[in-house]
């Protein structure tokens, strides 16, 4: 009998899917409930703890608001965020294969009614798109998610800081805004920094600001 190469596992092919994972939701009405991610380094997803670190801090008041979620990657936040009693989600992702994805993701959790992701570039849909869109409608509060690369804090600062004003200017006032990053981002130079509420969960930085009617011509 002929022998078996030694280590003929290491020697199969792998898998295309390979990259193919699964994140899950971790509370709310869907909590167990798991969302595919392709793996792309540029859709980079929240990690767990820190998501969870954001429900906890934003609490009920995510209960029937409206979610933006800029750089939706995943979309992981924003389907979280449902699960726990939002009303709607609009979702900005420049990644196209990853758009059909998280609408993939969900139709698989029975929310396809609930969801509008828009693969487009975040900045220009928010000076150009925003003003006008009509899925976030009426007077109630948004919640929005910005969880960018990380390098946009350093390179692309300017554009990351008119951002935060034109959603200030345009979000119903005490809408929220939740801003991630990392430990490089200069926490001085932020729109308003003296009224961040941040966390750090090493190495990520959380930030969130309440908007009110002040901010929606300061800095416009």
């Amino acid at each position: 009998m002929a022998r078996k190469p030694k280590n003929s596992a290491s020697r199969r092919p792998r898998s295309t899917e390979s990259s193919v994972s699964s994140l899950r939701i971790i509370g709310g009405k869907l909590r167990g409930q798991t969302i595919k991610h392709s793996g792309d380094a540029r859709t980079r997803p929240m990690k767990d703890r820190v998501r969870e670190a954001i429900f906890n801090l934003v609490g009920p008041a995510i209960k029937q608001r409206q979610i933006l979620d800029l750089f939706a990657g995943t979309g992981a936040i924003a389907l979280e965020a449902l699960s726990r009693g939002a009303s709607q989600a609009l979702l900005l992702e420049q990644h196209f294969p990853t758009v059909r994805l998280v609408e993939e993701n969900a139709a698989s959790l029975k929310l396809s009614e609930q969801v509008e992701v828009i693969g487009t570039d975040t900045f220009f849909w928010v000076t150009h798109r925003l003003p006008a869109q009509e899925t976030l409608t009426g007077d109630t509060p948004w919640v929005i998610f910005c969880s960018p690369p990380y390098i946009f804090y350093t390179q692309r600062w300017p554009e990351m800081e008119q951002l935060i004003h034109s959603i200030a200017r345009l979000a119903p006032p005490q809408s929220l805004f939740v801003l991630e990053a990392d430990q490089n981002l200069d926490l001085a130079q932020l729109p308003w920094a003296d009224q961040w509420d941040i966390r750090t969960y090493a190495p990520a930085v959380v930030g969130i600001l309440t908007l009110d009617e002040s901010m929606a011509t300061d800095g416009s």
